[in-house]
């Protein structure tokens, strides 16, 4: 009966030690992936800054939340905001049935910039304003480049409307967009 008892105690322990070892590589694994998940946000950050200052990047937008604060999951390839040089786009569409004025189901604009101003803040937070004024837009952006990431979002403000509207995304540099781009007004 000893015997038994010593057996088991010794099972009982391998299995415990075996279990803790499992556990303090799963931590350890873990802690790596997050180790690695900042150091490629942080350099997407410094990438995404180096495009805002040569004024030519795209917030390729992931959701879109309307005046009311209602929120739409869209796709980055077609809703988006684009700076270029002095040349702003702004494209919203959805996934439905209607082609709408833009070919894709919503609107797209483009103006000329003025007023353009940038400032980062002690945490790193960027946050550039600009009027864009074309055919089918009157506007002021507001653009907020969170720090450590890449992850930006615009509030779109009309200049002769309440209707306002705010994409969220990610902001990266202009020859490395995968936007598409459909009729301007």
């Amino acid at each position: 009966m000893k015997k038994f008892f010593v057996l088991l105690m010794v099972f009982v322990l391998g299995i415990g030690t075996t279990y803790a070892q499992r556990m303090e590589e799963r931590s350890r694994i873990r802690s790596e992936r997050r180790a690695e998940a900042a150091l490629l946000d942080s350099l997407k950050y410094e990438e995404a800054i180096a495009a805002v200052n040569e004024r030519k990047y795209v917030i390729e937008a992931t959701r879109i939340v309307l005046d009311k604060g209602a929120t739409r999951y869209v796709s980055s390839t077609t809703n988006f905001v684009s700076v270029n040089g002095d040349k702003a786009v702004v494209q919203v569409a959805s996934n439905g049935p209607y082609s709408g004025a833009n070919g894709l189901g919503g609107i797209t604009v483009d103006g000329n910039i003025s007023s353009y101003k940038f400032s980062k803040n002690k945490k790193g937070v960027v946050t550039i304003t600009m009027n864009v004024m074309g055919r089918g837009i009157s506007a002021q952006l507001r653009i907020v480049l969170r720090e450590g990431s890449a992850s930006a979002s615009v509030s779109v403000e009309p200049n002769f409307s309440s209707k306002s509207i705010s994409l969220e995304g990610i902001l990266v540099p202009l020859d490395q967009s995968s936007v598409f781009q459909g009729m301007s007004l």
